[in-house]
């Protein structure tokens, strides 16, 4: 790989900003300075230092955030910011994308990445990937609440829901679901369906990967080894 495009990749500098700095004597490979940035170099066997800093090569970038209200994760509405606005200009770089989207007042579990192939499989409805939400409604839901998701919501638009788990506290207007597919606003539809409306939606897990408790809304860090591990098995 050339040492411009591995650092345009990892998102540290421009390829035009990696030449200026090669011929500047700030990059070295393997201890020696490079000025021709066009030069080819395996990141995987060799060491390069990018103005005093080892460069850690990574094919693959996954991230974890806490989203909060009033991101979208779709860059097809400009008027709102996109959730990638909360991650600094060097991950930005890397053109990271959610795996799933949250609607602007959904909260919660993002996982971002630019593994283009392991996302498309993630979501793919045939995985059944689980994915878990706290939920608040306008008002209580109804006796049969739990028997008909298990069962399978019809939505207004005759879409029939897979089956889910539906799981309310005492005042029932409180709880859990945990679905394996992610329709647009279904878990909003799911609850319109009973005459009730959502109030609050958070994601807290998407299959084993859970919600870093310790990230506050807005907050991000990578996913550990393991969390990686767990999400190429889920994909």
């Amino acid at each position: 790989m050339r040492i411009d495009k591995l650092l345009s990749e990892l998102g540290l500098c421009t390829r035009r900003e990696a030449a200026k700095i090669g011929k500047l004597g700030g990059i070295t490979v393997d201890g020696v300075p490079v000025k021709d940035v066009s030069k080819h170099i395996d990141p995987e066997k060799q060491t390069v230092v990018l103005q005093g800093r080892t460069v850690v090569y990574q094919k693959f970038t996954y991230v974890m955030l806490n989203k909060p209200t009033g991101y979208v994760s779709a860059t097809d509405d400009k008027s709102l910011p996109y959730v990638t606005e909360l991650l600094p200009e060097e991950l930005r770089r890397r053109e990271l994308f959610p795996v799933g989207r949250l609607d602007r007042d959904t909260v919660g579990l993002m996982i971002l990445t630019n593994n283009g192939p392991l996302a498309h499989s993630l979501l793919s409805p045939k995985h059944h990937v689980k994915k878990e939400y706290l939920f608040t409604s306008a008002e209580p839901l109804d006796k049969d609440a739990e028997r008909d998701f298990e069962q399978g919501i019809t939505l207004a638009d005759g879409y029939e829901c897979k089956s889910a788990e539906l799981y309310l506290d005492e005042s029932r207007a409180q709880g859990r679901i945990v679905l394996t597919e992610g329709k647009y606003h279904q878990i909003k539809r799911m609850i319109a369906s009973r005459d009730n409306r959502v109030t609050s939606l958070e994601r807290i897990s998407c299959g084993e990967i859970r919600l870093d408790p310790s990230l506050d809304r807005g907050e991000w860090r990578y996913l550990t080894e393991e969390e990686i591990k767990i999400l190429e098995a889920q994909g």
